[in-house]
C-alpha cells in the first residue's frame, strides 16, 4: 500500500519533484566522487552564496517567463548597476543606504523601459531585451573604463556579500565549534513549515480538495523537516547563515506568497496560461507586463549588489552570461517554456542544481570546456523533460 501510493504520488507530481531528485542525486554524486568534500560545511556555504545572484534573477526571469516573455538584458545591466554602485560609494562618497535604495529603484525603471515597446508596441521581448543587453554591456565599459576594476571599502556593502550573522553571545560553552542562532532559526524553520502545512491540509480538505494520502503526506513532513534540519546543521558548522543566504530566503519567501496568495500572482499565471482570454476576463495585460518586467530590474539590481559586494569590487566583465544562467535556472527548476507554467521555489531549487554541477564538477577537476558540455545538456535535458510532462498530461 505504501509503495503503491508512493509511486502514484511521484507519477503524478514527477514535474514538482523532479528536479528535488535531480537535486539529490547530483549532491551524492559529488559527495562519493570527492570523498565528501563537496558536503563540507565551507563548500556548501561557499555554493550557496555563490548561487545567491544567480537565484534572485531566476525568481524574476520565472515571471518573465510565465507571462511568455524573456528578457536578455539582465545580466550586463546587474553588472552596470553593480558598477554604479562602486562609484556611489567609492568615488561619490553616498552612504549605503542611500545608494541600495537608489538601485533598486534605478533597477525597477529600467525593467520598465524594457516593457514599454513589448506592452505598448507589441515588440517581441526577445528584440528590446536584446537591445538592452547591447545597450548595458556598453553603458559597463563606459563607467569602467578610466579605472577598470573598481574597489569597494565600504565594510557595511561588503558584508552583504561576504559577512555572516552574528551568533547569539554568552553562549560559546554549548556546541563550541557550531553556530547557534542559525540552529535555534533551522529549529523556527521546521516548525513553521509543519504548522503552514498542517493548515494547509486542513484548509484544502475544508473545501473538499484532493490531498495526498494520510502515509505520503507524513513522508513529506518527515522528509523536509529532516532536509531543512541536515542543511541547518551544515551551516551551523560554519560561521552560519550567511547574509546573502537571508537576502535571497526573503526574496524566494515574499515572491513565492505573491505567487501563490495574492491575487496579482493568479493574474500573473492568467496571463502567462492564454494573454487573449485573460484581457477579456478583465485582466489588464499590459500593466502585468509592466509589473514583471519591472520587478525583473529590481532584481537585476539586487543581483549586481549581491556580486559587486561578494567580489568586493566592480569589473568590466560583471554580468556576462548572467542572463542565461538565470534562464536555466528557471528551465531545470520546472518553468514551461511554453508559458503559465513555474514556481518560484522550483526555480530556487533550479539555481541550486545548476550551481551544484559548477562547484561539483570545479572539486573534481573537470575542464571549463568540458563544464559548459554538461551544463548545456543538463538544459536540454530540462527542456525535454518539460514538453514530455505537458504531453502526458493532456
Amino acid at each position: 500500500m505504501f509503495f503503491r501510493d508512493l509511486q502514484k504520488v511521484l507519477k503524478e507530481n514527477i514535474r514538482e519533484y523532479g528536479m528535488y531528485i535531480a537535486l539529490f542525486a547530483i549532491m551524492t554524486i559529488f559527495t562519493i566522487t570527492t570523498d565528501g568534500v563537496f558536503i563540507s560545511s565551507r563548500n556548501i556555504s561557499n555554493l550557496l552564496n555563490q548561487t545567491g545572484y544567480i537565484a534572485i534573477l531566476a525568481v524574476g526571469m520565472t515571471l518573465v517567463i510565465v507571462i511568455q516573455h524573456i528578457d536578455l538584458s539582465v545580466g550586463f545591466l546587474s553588472g552596470f548597476l553593480g558598477a554604479i554602485a562602486a562609484i556611489a560609494l567609492s568615488f561619490w562618497h553616498i552612504p549605503v543606504y542611500v545608494v541600495i535604495p537608489l538601485l533598486l529603484v534605478l533597477g525597477a525603471l529600467a525593467g520598465l523601459i524594457t516593457a514599454f515597446p513589448v506592452a505598448q508596441l507589441g515588440i517581441p521581448s526577445f528584440v528590446t531585451s536584446l537591445a538592452g543587453w547591447l545597450i548595458y554591456r556598453g553603458a559597463l565599459l563606459l563607467v569602467t573604463a578610466g579605472t577598470g576594476t573598481i574597489i569597494i571599502n565600504d565594510n557595511i556593502f561588503n558584508a552583504i556579500g561576504n559577512g555572516y550573522i552574528p551568533d547569539i553571545p554568552g553562549l560559546s560553552n554549548f556546541l563550541p565549534e557550531m553556530h547557534k542562532l542559525t540552529l535555534l532559526l533551522g529549529v523556527a524553520a521546521i516548525m513553521l513549515f509543519i504548522k503552514s502545512t498542517l493548515s494547509g491540509r486542513k484548509e484544502k480538505q475544508a473545501y473538499d480538495f484532493e490531498v495526498l494520502p494520510q502515509d505520503m503526506f507524513i513522508l513529506e513532513l518527515v522528509f523536509v523537516s529532516v532536509l531543512i534540519a541536515l542543511i541547518t546543521w551544515v551551516l551551523a558548522g560554519y560561521n552560519g547563515l550567511s547574509w546573502t543566504v537571508v537576502v535571497v530566503l526573503l526574496v524566494v519567501s515574499i515572491y513565492h506568497f505573491v505567487t501563490t496568495q495574492t491575487v496579482v500572482g493568479r493574474h500573473v499565471y492568467a496571463v502567462g496560461g492564454n494573454p487573449e482570454a485573460a484581457e477579456l476576463s478583465g485582466i489588464n495585460v499590459k500593466n502585468i507586463t509592466y509589473m514583471v518586467f519591472g520587478s525583473m530590474g529590481m532584481l537585476s539590481a539586487l543581483s549586481g549588489i549581491l556580486f559587486a559586494s561578494r567580489l568586493q569590487s566592480a569589473t568590466t566583465t560583471a554580468g556576462t552570461l548572467f542572463e542565461l544562467d538565470a534562464i536555466a535556472a528557471a528551465y531545470i527548476g520546472g518553468v514551461s517554456a511554453a508559458g503559465g507554467v513555474g514556481k518560484i521555489m522550483g526555480s530556487f531549487i533550479g539555481a541550486l542544481v545548476y550551481m551544484s554541477l559548477t562547484s561539483g564538477m570545479n572539486l573534481m577537476g573537470i575542464d571549463i570546456a568540458y563544464q559548459y558540455v554538461v551544463r548545456g545538456a543538463v538544459l536540454v535535458a530540462a527542456v525535454v523533460f518539460d514538453v514530455a510532462t505537458r504531453s502526458s498530461s493532456k
